[in-house]
């Protein structure tokens, strides 16, 4: 995690319960305070309601453990940055936690750990949120706190400079640190031609170290406000009390005039590649990332089907991938696939492997087109669809075990604009997927033209001159300079 935490929501190998954490779903807003009828029998059962100033709240009850999940998030990510302002919206995540008019800096933590809570924050493109743990008799003292840092936000020149020095080191350790994520980050904006997904989370180091306090109060005055925010409670908690608590402490806040862009990108016309050498690397890698529609996108018809195809290309040791490179050709140690359609915007399809000691970039490279040539001519098996449904299904069977599941799948996808019957409804929107539509949707994502091919390498060995070699002219007019 990157400062009190990033969540990247990056197509990484091994994430469990991935694609529930993505499914997608939203509120409607409503004008006037008004509780909301459930949606018909699904996978969190969850309750809603729209106070008057356009907070958005959403109930999911869990009475597994007598405590309480606290969630605030704002549409406010590093997609709606200014330009030149990379970084803003994380930064401004970090300043979140000094103080406020009535709270000292510092203060909040200390209240949230004397209840006997743990807190968290997190950034992303399309959002920021916040959010406690703790007992649910302790609620309403969380709602106070958080309610207050919403709208009475107090930063001291100090409390800026001393934050400031903080993200830089974090982009330092995190990214400068890593050849992985120097990779990453240059392949996704390779990737995105126009759109802000782009831009690190975390920002480019030059403009982070020009980030001010009048540029974190201004992001936040334009952004944080209860009209561009969704509180979601789950736990072992009350739906009438919820609300009736969210009207006390959220309710007399002011509405805020958050401006929203929507950034397109131009045609995929040409694949590209990135190859990135660096010392500290000891294990290669090969990586690609096809540009591909999320929810939101004009071709939103392939993203179930897409969950689907990356699940059961590679997800697991069983996965079509895994099998050909790893197992029967035995030229990767481990091999794999992602994808993740809860964007605002456009979205991606990433594969990976890490070639076998003795085993050539290119030989591994040509390995992985020929796999995505057999599927693109003669289509991904029946029987691997079914089973990819069946192991999404139950992740999503399982997801209900846990509180904080629930509200992430259904908070992440309010921030994009979808409904809550779209969370509900995903594990039968996944068993409506057939054989066909996945073979359509590997069409329509699998081309190299909208691709990104990146490979991480060790530096090459500087070369050592042949003994007996005489310089040349020119080197030997330059040597007798010197």
């Amino acid at each position: 995690m990157l400062g009190r935490r990033i969540e990247r929501r990056l197509s990484r190998p091994g994430r469990a319960l991935a694609a529930i954490l993505l499914i997608g779903g939203a509120i409607a807003a409503g004008a006037a305070v008004a509780a909301e009828k459930p949606a018909r029998a699904g996978l969190f059962n969850a309750e809603t309601f729209t106070l008057k100033n356009g907070l958005r709240g959403v109930v999911i009850v869990n009475q597994r453990a007598p405590v309480a999940l606290h969630m605030l998030w704002y549409k406010a990510g590093a997609i709606d940055e200014p330009a030149g302002k990379s970084g803003i919206a994380h930064f401004l995540e970090h300043l979140l936690f000094k103080g406020t008019k009535t709270l000292k800096s510092g203060e909040f933590s200390k209240i949230v750990a004397a209840n006997g809570g743990q807190e968290n924050a997190f950034t992303s493109w399309d959002y920021t949120g916040y959010y406690q743990f703790v007992a649910k008799d302790r609620l309403a003292r969380m709602m106070e706190i958080e309610a207050d840092r919403m709208a009475n936000l107090v930063l001291s020149e100090n409390d800026v400079v001393q934050e400031r020095r903080v993200i830089l080191e974090e982009r330092r350790s995190r990214i400068e640190g890593r050849p992985s994520s120097i990779l990453w980050e240059q392949a996704r904006r390779a990737l995105y031609l126009n759109h802000g997904y782009g831009r690190p989370i975390i920002g480019w180091m030059h403009e982070m170290e020009r980030l001010s306090r009048q540029d974190a109060l201004d992001f936040y005055k334009r952004y944080y406000g209860p009209n561009n925010a969704v509180l979601v409670v789950a736990g072992d908690v009350d739906a009438g009390e919820v609300q009736r608590l969210a009207e006390k402490y959220y309710g007399p806040l002011p509405q805020v005039k958050a401006p929203h862009r929507k950034l397109l990108d131009p045609p995929q016309r040409a694949e590209r590649r990135v190859i990135y050498r660096d010392p500290r690397v000891r294990r290669p890698s090969f990586s690609r990332m096809y540009y591909a529609p999320g929810y939101n996108s004009r071709a939103a018809q392939h993203a179930y089907a897409l969950q689907v195809l990356a699940r059961l290309l590679g997800s697991s040791s069983t996965s079509l991938l895994y099998q050909s490179l790893v197992v029967r050709q035995k030229l990767a140690t481990t091999a794999g696939s992602d994808y993740g359609p809860s964007r605002r915007g456009p979205s991606s399809l990433y594969l990976y492997a890490l070639p076998k000691r003795g085993v050539s970039m290119d030989r591994l490279e040509k390995a992985v087109d020929a796999e995505l040539a057999g599927i693109l001519k003669n289509g991904v098996p029946e029987e691997d669809v079914e089973s990819a449904k069946q192991q999404l299904r139950d992740m999503a069977i399982f997801a209900r075990d846990s509180a904080r599941t629930g509200a992430n799948a259904i908070a992440t996808s309010l921030m994009i604009g979808r409904t809550v019957a779209d969370v509900e409804e995903w594990p039968a929107r996944i068993g409506a997927v057939t054989v066909d539509r996945v073979n359509a949707a590997a069409r329509h994502v699998l081309q190299r033209r909208k691709s990104v091919t990146a490979l991480l390498l060790p530096e090459e060995p500087a070369r050592a001159k042949p003994v007996g070699v005489k310089p040349s002219g020119a080197k030997k007019a330059e040597m007798q300079k010197q």
